[in-house]
């Protein structure tokens, strides 16, 4: 697999995440209601800006990205979600979305070191740093 491919293949991911933190975000119902939609929100801004930074990386790789809902839905390693409004299957879902989020990253680390790409690889790390955080504090609140 070349760079670019892993990380169009991120990039793909990325945005189905991204639609299902929305979904979270729109459906989520119940006594966690406030803190927890105002949470997804969080979750799916920062995966936005992420999602644009992976695209304008392909770009200056002389890539081009996967831009079709379609091939979004091919290339992704995350299923969409449905129909979920509950505190407790929201949150887990996120966190199983992120969880392979982070292996994926580190697999384009991979790619990168070995493509000798620093530029990708210090984007990529320092994602994983914010989503692992992220995830901990999922993690924390799930035991509540």
């Amino acid at each position: 697999m070349t760079l670019v491919e892993g990380l169009n293949g991120l990039l793909a991911s990325y945005q189905v995440h991204y639609q299902n933190l929305r979904g979270c975000h729109w459906n989520i119902t119940g006594p966690a209601f406030f803190e927890l939609h105002v949470r997804f929100e969080e979750l799916y801004t920062k995966a936005q800006n992420v999602i644009d930074e992976l695209a304008e990386r392909i770009l200056t790789l002389e890539g081009r990205p996967l831009h079709t809902f379609s091939a979004y839905l091919k290339a992704s390693n995350i299923k969409e979600q449905r129909d979920l409004t509950g505190p407790y299957e929201t949150v887990r879902s996120v966190m199983e979305g992120m969880s392979k989020l982070i292996a994926l990253q580190r697999g384009v680390l991979t790619l990168a070191d070995g493509a000798g790409d620093e530029a990708t690889a210090t984007l990529i790390g320092d994602n994983v740093t914010v989503m692992e955080k992220d995830l901990w504090m999922l993690r924390a609140y799930s035991a509540k």
